[in-house]
């Protein structure tokens, strides 16, 4: 009786010993879509020990099951055409018996979902570091799950802002004349130290928990359309955070490339389209950490490929976005992200990406955007949309503190930049910008407001988007210097007891508020000035270090006049001819001036005029 009741125990505890190794513990996506022009869906399953289960889903045909050497990763290739959007029972078998059972949603896309709009020249876009830009939720700010905790003291820890932060200041970034809001990485970065940044992303399918929920996302984006606003996402495809859990257990050896293991990038970008580069240094650019924490995923592998494009995907259908900017796009393998970006717009074609590409040369930079004719030569094309101006970025950062100009120093460098212009597949389509969450501070660079507002000027009127860093708008400084947590300040008024509101006209230094409402007027008229959005571009050649450009089309001529000299300086408006034709009248919206066309036009130092010819 003895041996039966132990032979019955053995039988028990290896039942209980299988059931429990092949619990499911991961599947991604976590649901997904009816009605997707890609209608092959593969699912990313995770669980101890479940290489040797089946899979099987009444109602929907199993194409393709994969395994690789680590028996805890199953990858399901599904057929969705056709399939309606309800709840489907994912049953894993081992032989004849169902060992666990999951759920799985396809659910009903939103209307027009594939049509959606991506923002593009008609918008102003506001950068901001949750993190630093207001605390709207103090409860959020630590996280028992989580490592790193709130320390507002340090400037390099995290100080507590959140998604509900913004969602309460949409009326003030509004109210500043911006359309879209584009937001550094929100989803989990599980780093024990500096993880506000969230670029080292331990979970891309789950929003930080001291920034909110998956809901407040997606929250965040269905009230800023409601104000017909945008919501870019920050989406990083080179490489994950060392904390993933993806990471601690690879599904493959090269789903990251090893060295093995760890060998950082050499960050020389060029090396991707140089016909000379040898193919070490190649390789290293591509292949290479961005740094130690921040292991480089393997776009070469179609599991990793294929598993990105599905991640980027499920946010844009998830959250409702309007576009993303994508991280370090030019380290990452060229083809495969090629791939990636253009199975994105392919699923979404009026979609917008713009790519971080920080290069100094405008050749190197145009060879990314889509259909170039630079990348042809090499018969590389990205689909990338739209690429950032770094150079525009380079000149604008020097060129108002220039103190001897000279043949190639000062405006001149403004009007080289976009003499290149030509090398642009689409013009209209680049992000302009001063300053992001990486550079210098304009305002550090330029301490009186006079060049913030030439600077601006530009940045409001030329071709391209602009993109406008949170708080430069009341003056905000920041040393790179001194480190990131320096140009990534927290807004004021973004914590309770801060003793300066910046968010309210009221709380603003008489300082500030010259800074705010210089910037809401011209974002504001920006906004509906098709002139400005896409028309053409006409400079002439600076003189006395005054710059003078316009944008014209069909119906408006808008002249921009920037004085960098800090003398008062007189324009032959007989020069301009070409462009003011018979015109005798314009209107300054700066100063809301009338100015006579005919002869002369008087221009103080360190001033700027956009004149709307009448």
């Amino acid at each position: 009786m003895k041996n039966q009741y132990s032979f019955i125990i053995t039988i028990v505890f290896v039942f209980l010993s299988v059931s429990l190794q092949a619990q499911i513990k991961k599947i991604e996506p976590p649901f997904w879509w009816s009605g997707m022009q890609k209608t092959e869906l593969q699912l990313m399953v995770y669980g101890d020990n479940i290489s040797s289960l089946t899979p099987e889903i009444d109602g929907l045909e199993i194409k393709e099951v994969k395994k690789t050497e680590n028996p805890n990763y199953l990858f399901v290739t599904i057929e969705t055409e056709n399939a309606s959007a309800k709840n489907y029972t994912i049953n894993f078998k081992k032989g004849e018996k169902i060992v666990d059972s999951k759920e799985y949603a396809l659910k009903s896309r939103r209307e027009n979902s594939a049509n959606r709009k991506g923002f593009d020249s008609s918008d102003m876009i506001y950068l901001v570091m949750p993190d630093r830009f207001a605390n709207g939720d103090p409860t959020n700010d630590s996280n028992s799950a989580l490592t790193e905790k709130a320390n507002r003291e340090e400037q390099g820890d995290r100080h507590g802002g959140d998604i509900d932060g913004i969602i309460q200041h949409l009326d003030y970034i509004e109210n500043l004349g911006a359309t879209a809001i584009w937001s550094t990485p929100l989803c989990e970065d599980n780093d024990a130290k500096y993880s506000y940044h969230t670029y080292a992303q331990s979970d891309v399918y789950k929003i930080d928990a001291r920034y909110g929920t998956n809901e407040d996302y997606k929250k965040l984006g269905s009230e800023l359309h409601k104000r017909e606003m945008k919501l870019i996402m920050d989406y990083v495809v080179n490489h994950w955070g060392v904390e993933h859990w993806m990471i601690k257990d690879l599904p493959t050896y090269d789903w990251i490339h090893q060295f093995p293991g760890y060998a950082q990038t050499n960050y020389r970008m060029s090396t991707q389209m140089d016909p000379n580069a040898s193919e070490i240094d190649y390789k290293m650019c591509m292949d290479g950490w961005f740094v130690k924490t921040m292991p480089d995923l393997n776009q070469q592998n179609p599991l990793v490929l294929n598993y990105l494009i599905q991640n980027a995907i499920w946010w844009i259908e998830y959250a409702n976005l309007d576009g993303f900017r994508v991280d370090t796009y030019s380290y990452n393998d060229k083809e495969g992200v090629a791939t990636w970006t253009k199975a994105i717009m392919d699923e979404y074609p009026n979609f917008n990406i713009v790519g971080e590409i920080w290069l100094h040369d405008q050749a190197q930079i145009a060879y990314w955007q889509k259909d170039s004719k630079v990348g042809a030569i090499q018969n590389y094309n990205t689909h990338l949309p739209s690429v950032m101006d770094f150079t525009l970025h380079d000149a604008v950062t020097s060129v108002f503190n220039e103190e001897n100009p000279s043949w190639d120093k000062g405006t001149i460098q403004l009007y080289e930049n976009f003499v290149n212009d030509f090398l642009y597949p689409d013009i209209d389509n680049i992000l302009v910008f001063a300053e992001n969450h990486d550079t210098g501070r304009i305002n550090q660079i330029y301490e009186n407001i006079e060049d913030y507002k030439l600077v601006m000027t530009l940045m409001a009127t030329v071709r391209g988007i602009p993109q406008l860093y949170y708080g430069s708008e009341i003056g905000m400084k920041g040393d790179k210097g001194k480190g990131d947590g320096d140009i990534r300040r927290d807004f004021p008024g973004g914590w309770e007891g801060d003793s300066n509101n910046a968010f309210l006209s009221s709380g603003r230094t008489a300082t500030q508020n010259e800074y705010f409402n210089f910037t809401s007027k011209l974002f504001n008229w920006r906004k509906n000035k098709k002139v400005i959005h896409s028309g053409k571009t006409t400079q002439y050649l600076p003189e006395n270090e005054v710059y003078v450009y316009f944008r014209s089309n069909e119906n408006q001529t808008v002249m921009v006049v920037v004085n960098n000299s800090s003398e008062n300086r007189s324009l032959d408006l007989s020069r301009f001819k070409e462009n003011l034709k018979e015109a005798k009248q314009g209107k300054d919206i700066i100063s809301e001036k009338n100015f006579s066309l005919e002869e002369k036009l008087e221009i103080a130092g360190k001033t700027s005029y956009i004149i709307e010819v009448l």
